[in-house]
């Protein structure tokens, strides 16, 4: 019997340091290959800790449960060596970085990822196909990385990442969070494109807002309410949330 793509299991976790205070209270979850899950939750819910966690954020310490993907054990993983494995994280916030290029970025991303040299010629052609599927201006590989970028451009950037890096499993923090319709429906469009190139690709997209579920059509959508999953469903779930809100949880 083939093991689940990812699974969650009793996962508590709490702040790192000398006074840790508990955000997460016991998660559970399990997706399998092909699946896109969403996560929701009002703000302070544990929802950006669960996804900081699931790659190994030093910020945060797993007190107890485990995180499994393709069977390993990866609780105890260093982030790295999961993003190497095949998981990623498309961050709600993500970093400008002077002197490296975007080029340069997912050139030497992608090696650590396969362990082998990808030639500038072979990088840039397959960085110049997805950049045209995700409207991207094809300046932007030799641009730094994400500086001067706008909201939709940085989010599409973490976008070409996934597709160029190829994880087996995917958490999108917050992707749609402070974009208008017009960029988030090109972000939804091209986290659809990379699912279509990738079809065994597992995706967690956590997010407030009913319009990126309606272009991404999860199979499965969750409620995470003070650090525990307390509803799963299906996209009527997010329907019902869009017109009632968090209070019959809470």
């Amino acid at each position: 019997m083939t093991s689940p793509l990812f699974v969650i299991e009793d996962l508590h976790v709490a702040t790192a340091g000398d006074e840790p205070v508990e955000i997460l209270r016991g998660v559970d979850l399990v997706i399998d290959a092909g699946e896109i899950h969403a996560l929701m939750g009002p703000n302070g819910s544990g929802k950006s800790t669960l996804a900081a966690s699931l790659l190994g954020s030093p910020d945060y310490t797993v007190t107890r449960g485990r995180i499994l993907f393709r069977g390993d054990d990866v609780t105890d993983w260093p982030t790295d060596v999961r993003a190497k494995a095949g998981m990623f994280l498309a961050f709600q916030y993500p970093q400008e970085i002077q002197g490296v290029s975007v080029l340069n970025f997912l050139r030497q991303a992608w090696s650590a990822r396969r362990g082998i040299d990808l030639s500038m010629l072979e990088l840039r052609l397959a960085i110049m196909e997805w950049m045209d599927r995700l409207d991207m201006d094809p300046s932007f590989a030799d641009r730094y990385l994400n500086e001067g970028f706008s909201g939709g451009e940085k989010k599409r950037n973490e976008i070409l990442q996934m597709a160029i890096l190829e994880p087996e499993f995917a958490v999108l923090d917050e992707t749609d969070s402070g974009l208008d319709i017009d960029a988030l429906r090109v972000v939804a469009t091209g986290v659809r494109r990379v699912v279509e190139a990738r079809p065994d690709l597992g995706i967690l997209a956590i997010t407030h807002y009913q319009r990126l579920l309606d272009e991404l059509r999860p199979d499965a959508v969750h409620v995470l309410v003070d650090g525990r999953i307390v509803e799963s469903g299906g996209p009527e779930l997010s329907r019902r949330l869009e017109a009632e809100g968090y209070e019959a949880w809470q």
